[in-house]
Parts: structure tokens; sequence; C-alpha cells
């Protein structure tokens, strides 16, 4: 597991109970929140989401669920039609309908436009309230002339008024909004034949824990429904399904057990894991939390002992390969490492980021008989994760250790576009370019990023 920064697209719609707020859409530029990636969780969260998307219309694909590295319980969309999950939500769900039912919430907001709409009257909003302060101030500047001072003050009146009308206009386009995607959530858990009940079991959670902070405050200056009116629509929504009382599976419970463990062992501190997985605890998630906090901490022999002894439990889990794998390279044992990683990428031939460990590890190796390898599996992980910048930079010092440098400047230059910065980019693409066949496919892209910066800045 790991977590990188990445931009978001301004604009976005929030899971949050009756908060009336949504998470910033510059949290992951402002460095307090990053975007974590781990294939097991996003596996996991695909496979959730596969039936809903489908069931919401929305094309397969067309969506990428991110994890947001922050503890609070919330889930959102954005207008770049990515949907991102705080890991918080994850941890604190006890069913994977739970998760479920806030991605099929999302998805009534996706299927409905509503990023769109929004727009539209946010902008019908500003209109009102900029026609107010020309009214407004008209006013004032008559009872100045005039010297009226009830004019001046009914323009000061005018323009406040139409300020909260334009406000209260919004908000409670928003509060529609949000009653919608609960209405198209519970449709479509019933069109894949899954309980409404984890939906609404997580709202009767986060209203009790909103309940306090909106006491007393004016319902049409949220941007939600009021927590109890929101969970008594449902309750009469969800209690009317015929697969109210229908359960996960086991394997899917499992599953959904092991990414609370992994994430708890991963952020979690010693004594929240020790509390929530305690040393009598002998079950494979608990050891899979305990494993993980080994490693964090730098207890290797304890950590492999224990990853050991969840592949005796479970051999065909590519995800507790893959930890044996990171752990033995980041501990110095990249040829260990190596076996380790290539038995989870035969057991989970499709994960890129998997690929790209092993690919590191390869390079780790000092061998230059494994580079080969290693370009082969980078290359390979860039394909299917191309949005990833580390993959890239590996890539990059992977071409130029086996003396293929118009290559490593072509990832250097895709590594440096990814992150944003536009003039490395420019330059690397340039020196690929030089040394790149013409009109190859690598050349082409590198044509790409320099046409990019043309067409942005000229």
């Amino acid at each position: 597991m790991r977590a990188w920064i990445k931009r978001m697209g301004v604009g976005l719609l929030a899971f949050a109970v009756g908060s009336g707020q949504s998470p910033s859409p510059v949290l992951a530029q402002s460095g307090r929140h990053g975007v974590i990636r781990d294939t097991e969780i996003e596996n996991l969260l695909r496979d959730y989401s596969a039936p809903i998307f489908n069931a919401a219309g929305i094309n397969k694909g067309s969506i990428r669920i991110a994890l947001i590295d922050d503890r609070t319980f919330n889930a959102f969309v954005t207008s770049g039609r990515r949907m991102f999950v705080n890991i918080g939500a994850l941890m604190d769900s006890r069913t994977p309908n739970e998760i479920i039912g806030v991605i099929a919430h999302e998805s009534g907001h996706v299927a409905g436009g509503h990023l769109t709409l929004q727009r539209e009257q946010m902008a019908t909003a500003q209109m009102l309230a900029t026609a107010g302060l020309l009214l407004g101030a008209g006013a004032m500047i008559a009872g100045a002339s005039s010297r009226t001072s009830n004019t001046a003050n009914g323009g000061v009146g005018v323009m406040m008024g139409a300020q909260e009308l334009a406000g209260r206009t919004l908000l409670a386009y928003q509060r529609g909004e949000e009653q919608a995607a609960d209405r198209a959530a519970i449709k479509y858990l019933d069109m894949t034949s899954q309980s409404p009940k984890g939906l609404l079991d997580t709202f009767k959670r986060l209203s009790d824990d909103m309940m306090f902070k909106t006491e007393g405050v004016d319902p049409y200056l949220m941007s939600h429904p009021m927590p109890q009116d929101r969970i008594a629509n449902l309750t009469t929504l969800a209690t009317a399904s015929p697969y109210y009382n229908v359960k996960d599976s086991a394997e899917l419970q499992f599953r959904h057990e092991l990414m609370r463990a992994k994430l708890v062992g991963f952020v979690g501190k010693p004594d929240e894991v020790s509390r929530k997985y305690p040393v009598t605890d002998t079950s494979i998630p608990a050891r899979y939390a305990h494993a993980i906090l080994d490693y964090r901490y730098k207890k290797t022999t304890e950590a492999l002992a224990g990853i050991d002894d969840l592949i005796k439990s479970k051999p065909e889990n590519p995800y507790f390969w893959e930890l044996k794998g990171q752990v033995l390279l980041e501990f110095g044992q990249a040829n260990e490492a190596v076996a380790a990683l290539r038995r989870s990428v035969t057991l989970e031939p499709n994960a890129g980021l998997i690929r790209a460990l092993l690919g590191r590890a390869l390079l780790a190796t000092g061998d230059r008989a494994n580079l080969n390898s290693a370009i082969g599996e980078l290359s390979n992980a860039a394909q299917r994760e191309p949005e990833d910048p580390d993959i890239w930079q590996s890539l990059s010092i992977a071409y130029g250790n086996s003396d293929n440098i118009g290559m490593a400047e072509y990832s250097a230059a895709q590594e440096a576009f990814l992150i944003g910065d536009q003039q490395s980019a420019v330059n690397h693409a340039a020196k690929a370019k030089k040394l790149l066949p013409a009109g190859s496919p690598t050349a082409l892209k590198a044509d790409d990023i320099l046409n990019y910066r043309v067409k942005r800045f000229n």
C-alpha cells in the first residue's frame, strides 16, 4: 500500500450527512490528504461497484474509485467522473453492504448528472446575487444623491436579501439532489438484489454523530437534508425492499474484514491495533493487522514470520505474497523479494502495481541479467497504470541502466508531465525525440507532450 498526491477536478458532491460541507476539492494539492493506492482494496471496491454501475447505466471503466487518506467517514464524486472514498469510511464500515450502499448513493449523483446541473444552478444563483447587488447599489446611489437614508438603507437590504435568496435557492437544489441520490441508491440495490440495510445503517450511524451539530440549525441553510428527515424517508424506502434481509456472502465479508485489518495495520497506532485485534484474536484479519504493524515498526523477523503464517493459511492469496515481497525489498533482500513477488504476479497477473513492485525488486538486485525482465514488468505496469508517475520514474531508471537513453528520457518526460513539472517534461521529451526512431509510437507520444505545452501556454 502506498500513498501519493494527485490533483483533483474542481466540483464535487459529498456523501456526508447533514454537515452542509463537502471536502475541499484541493485537499490533495494542499498536502493534507493524499491518494492511497492498493491493489487488494481497489479490486474489492471494483467488485463492489461493478453491479451498481451497471444498474445505474454507468459505462464500465468510465469511473475510477480512489482512496483518500482521511479517517473521516465520507465519499464524493468529482466533475472528472472520479469517485473518492475516504479510508475512514472503509475502516468504520462493518459489512460490504454498507460501502456498497455508499457507492450506490454516489452513483446516483453521477447517473443523475448532478455535478453538471449543480454548476448550472450555481450560475443561476450567481446571476440572482449579481442582479440584487446591482439593484441594491443603484438604490444606495439614489439615496446618496437625494440624501435619503431610507432609500440607501433599502439598497443594503436588497443586496443582502438577494444574496440570501440565491444561497437558499442553491442549497434547496442541493438538498433535492441528495434526496434523489438516496432514491436512486435504493433502486440500484434492488436491481442488483442487494439489501439497502447497509445504506440505512450507515446513515443512522452518521445521523447520530451529526445530530448535535445540526441542533438549532436552520434547515434551509443546509446543503443536505436534516438527519432525522433523511432517516425517516430512507427507512420507508429501505424496509419496503424485498431484499432488505439479504446478507453479504461469507467470502465477500471475509475480504471486507481483511481490507479493514490492512488499513488499521497501515494507518493505526499500536494501541488502536491492539484494541481492535487483541492478542487473543487469532483470526486471519487480526494476524494480518499485526504483521503489517510489525513491518511498519521495522520488526522484520516478526513481520516475516507473521506473513509466512498467513501464507500458510491462505497460500493462494496474492496480497500476502505481495506484502512479503514489499517487506523483503524494503529491508534489503531483493532476490528473495523477487521470488515472493513473482508468486504474487502469478496469482494476480492483471495487477499493475504488483508488477511495478516486481520490476523495482528486479532492479534492486543490481544484476544486469535482470534488466530486461525489470523493463518488461515496468512496461506492463505502465500500460495498466499510465497515470502513476512512480512507475515511469522506475522505468526511466531501468532504461538508463540498460543504456537505452531515448526511452529513459521519454519515461522521465512522462513522469514529469504527470507530476505537473511541465518544463522538465518538455526538456526530457525534446531529448527523447532526438534519440528515438522518427515516427515511432514513442516518438509520437513525446511529440504529444511537446504539443501539449504549446497548446496550453501559447
